[in-house]
Parts: structure tokens; sequence; C-alpha cells
């Protein structure tokens, strides 16, 4: 499941980039998110009996923190950032999910487990400073914009893993998705995206890009990952994103970006982590 999630969630930064070339950073998170929500409805009025009252504002927590707000962030970075770069910088999710459920989750941090988020960390930083392709180091001041998404996951991630506990993974991604998916539904709207499928060269295979990346990063990919953070710890949950910039690095490569020996060695390093994160108790 984390090997498929990891094809999965690294895809995305391409595919992002490609749906960047004709609809601007706003119009690609609303699509993004209407089309993911659109893909779920079904089984979201099958499960709507099962979210209790109590749930809604977990629920809409959810889908703020893990779904809406990282489908803009992630977008307008990717305006001035190389999609590779993108990618590794989406491994601080692990850091801040284990930070945030230490703070206000009463989540007991091991030191197994904090050597092995140290260690990714570090693999991530070898990747950073070794350059990413085509990334504009200059327009680095963007990647913080993917730090506040990493945030915003780790947020999500402790919510669902202990205050969704008991929700099925395809009701709660269903619902979650349900509870945002009206906004960017309704913002969608206050945009040229509909102008532009109509006159702009290019704007319906663009629009495949982002479908692809909302049916399959998005909606299923957000199954898969509840699912998963079920069955095992957040934290292991989350270190996924470790493996999603190898994904992320090799896309780049096939799209004309180039990569070095240090990031190679930057993804052993990632590795390396992430078995230890597996071995932690």
């Amino acid at each position: 499941m984390v090997i498929i999630l990891a094809l999965i969630w690294g895809t995305s930064f391409i595919l992002i980039k490609k749906g960047l070339v004709v609809f601007s950073s706003d119009e690609l998170g609303a699509l993004r998110i209407s089309i993911a929500c659109l893909s779920l409805l079904p089984w979201a009025f099958r499960h709507l009996r099962q979210a209790e009252p109590r749930h809604w504002k977990f629920l809409f927590g959810s889908g703020l923190l893990g779904n809406l707000f990282p489908a803009f962030l992630f977008a307008y970075a990717e305006t001035h950032l190389a999609s590779g770069l993108a990618g590794v910088l989406n491994s601080l999710t692990a850091l801040f999910t284990l930070l945030i459920g230490a703070f206000f989750f009463s989540q007991r941090i091991t030191w197994m487990r904090m050597l092995g988020i140290l260690i990714g960390i570090a693999g991530t930083a070898v990747l950073i400073f070794s350059g990413s392709g085509r990334a504009d180091f200059n327009n680095t001041f963007y990647g913080l914009y993917i730090v506040l998404a990493t945030i915003c996951y780790g947020g999500s991630v402790n919510i669902i893993k202990h205050r969704l506990q008991g929700m099925k993974p395809f009701a709660m991604s269903s619902l979650a998705l349900l509870t945002v998916g009206p906004v960017a539904f309704v913002y969608l709207f206050t945009t040229n995206a509909a102008d532009k499928l109509q006159h702009t060269p290019g704007a319906w295979e663009a629009l495949l890009y982002i479908a692809i990346l909302a049916v399959f990063s998005t909606a299923v990919g957000l199954v898969l990952f509840n699912k998963l953070i079920h069955i095992s710890t957040t934290l292991f949950a989350s270190s996924t994103t470790y493996l999603i910039p190898i994904v992320a690095l090799m896309w780049g490569v096939l799209d004309g970006e180039t990569i070095q020996l240090w990031h190679y060695i930057g993804m052993v390093i990632i590795l390396a982590g992430v078995f230890i994160v597996n071995r932690a108790k």
C-alpha cells in the first residue's frame, strides 16, 4: 500500500506542472477538489448515516487541512518551483505529523522514531541542496507554501487517526471531500476556467491531467491513505512522503530534468529513515 501511494502521489507533482501550462494555480486547485469530490459523491451519499454529529467538525477539518488548502498551496508553489523539488519538500509531512501528534494529541516520541525522522529529513536536505533539475532557487521562497501544506497534512493525519478512528476509509474520505467540495466548486465559477476550455489551445489536455490528478492522487489516494492510517501508526503512514520524492524526481527526469549522484545518495538516506520508522515501536 505504501508503494502504491508513493507511485500515485509521486506522480501528482508532474500532473500539477502539466495542468499549470494552461490553468492558473487557483483554477487548478478548484478543479482538483471539485472533480475529486464528484468522483466520490456516490460513496458520500451512501455513507451519510455513518457520520455522527460529533464527526462533522473533524471531517471538515480533515477536508480543509488534508485536501482544500494543500491543493491550492502546492499549485501556487509549483508556479515557481520544479515538480521534483516540490515532491522533495513534501517529505516534511512526516516530521510535522510527529510534532503535531506530540503537542496536540499526547503522542509519545521515542528516540527510535525521532532518529528515523531525522535521517529522513537529512536525506531530504541532501536532495534539496544538490538541486532538482530546472528548479529556480532564486524562487525557493515559494517552498514555504509547500512547508505550510505539509503542516496541514500533519494536522489532517492526526485528526483522522485520533478523532475519526471508528469510520471506514471510504466513508471518511468521501465525506471529508463532501464538506469542502462545494466550496471549491462555487469558487471555480469565479475563475476563467470555463472560458479557457472554450478558447485556449491545449486546455482540454491540461484538464485531463488535472482529472487524473483529482481522481487518483486525491480521491483514490485519500482512501488508501486513510486505510493505511487505520492499520498502522500515523508516523508510518506519513512516512510514505519519504518515498514520494523518488517518484517525483524520476518523472522530472522523463520531463527533461536532470538527476545527479547526490540525488541517488539522498534517496538511499531517505529509505534508511523509512526503515527505521517502520521498525520503531
